[in-house]
């Protein structure tokens, strides 16, 4: 940076503003990224919901900090680039884990897989044997609708002899499954029948866990702001009975509408494990921008998550090595 500055220097004061002084305003701007990065959790959500609506987006400020530090080095502005060192230093502060490379599988290692499958999928059959190709133990699935339903419990049986539906999600599973139920995860303003939570016991050769399988109400970007108050509600449902479950190990595979940065999904962040390595962007399916599809765990590690090639639905399918404790 010295160097730099010297060179700089003469050409800077010749216009009368040297290489600290011009830029100023692209420093603040730094300042103020660097600061909605590292204290995002303090922006309030009564507004709009403004804070969970930045955290939806919170990876993407990284785009911002290379457009920053891109204007800095065509200002030759020394304190903007100074400046830039902080949002880079928060995002990877808060990011730059997830690029690690992948750890070894462990003697306790599943392979699972998430996939909002759309009820407007257009081709089940296809759609089941692209999710059985990377031969996870477990399989979760959202918006089952007749007839695809009978397509996918055709297209799995060979490879999953057990499996449970409740309502419009479902868990097939290469080990047994016993106390299937559904979990009453519906918003109190819905009157109509919705049935989107289901929980059984997966009998594992290394133990048995609680497999939760849900899917979380839409969220809207409005004009007003965020519109989530329908998905924090169920949110809270399901964190709760999470909370209650008396098995040690739990397991939760859904469309949650929601980053695990996003505070509306904190009542299910702040008591399981999230993925420790990637990005996994699956929602929408023509240009990923957010991981709304989520595999967590209690008592057990996500140790990455990935996404798979695209099917007849609009997310993508997420899959992740869980390794139990």
């Amino acid at each position: 940076m010295g160097q730099w500055v010297a060179r700089r220097g003469g050409k800077g004061e010749e216009r009368g503003r040297s290489v600290w002084a011009r830029g100023r305003v692209l420093a603040v701007l730094a300042v103020l990224v660097a600061g909605l990065l590292a204290f995002h959790r303090e922006l309030p959500n009564s507004i709009a919901r403004l804070g969970s609506l930045l955290e939806l987006f919170l990876p993407w400020l990284g785009l911002v900090v290379v457009a920053l530090f891109g204007l800095a080095l065509l200002r030759r502005s020394a304190i903007a680039l100074v400046a830039v060192v902080l949002p880079t230093a928060a995002w990877v502060c808060l990011f730059g884990g997830l690029f690690l490379p992948r750890a070894d599988s462990g003697p306790h290692t599943m392979v699972v897989v998430q996939h909002n499958v759309s009820d407007e999928n257009r081709d089940p059959a296809g759609t089941a044997r692209a999710l059985a190709e990377v031969e996870p133990d477990l399989i979760a699935l959202q918006e089952l609708v007749p007839p695809a339903l009978s397509v996918y419990q055709k297209a799995l049986a060979p490879d999953y002899l057990y499996h449970t539906v409740q309502g419009t999600v479902g868990l097939w599973s290469r080990h047994p499954l016993t106390g299937a139920r559904p979990v009453d995860i519906k918003p109190l303003v819905i009157t109509e029948t919705w049935s989107r939570g289901l929980r059984a016991v997966v009998h594992t050769p290394h133990g048995d866990m609680a497999a939760y399988v849900a899917h979380l109400p839409s969220i809207r970007v409005r004009a007003h702001g965020l519109e989530s108050s329908w998905r924090d509600e169920s949110a809270d449902l399901l964190g709760k009975a999470v909370a209650a479950e008396k098995l040690r190990t739990v397991i939760l595979l859904g469309d949650l509408n929601g980053t695990v940065d996003d505070r509306g999904l904190a009542p299910l962040t702040s008591r399981m494990n999230v993925a420790e390595r990637g990005f996994a962007f699956s929602f929408p399916e023509a240009f990923p921008v957010a991981r709304i599809d989520q595999i967590m765990a209690r008592s057990a590690t996500v140790d990455d998550i990935r996404t798979l090639p695209a099917t007849g639905s609009d997310h993508l399918p997420v899959a992740a090595r869980v390794t139990l404790r």
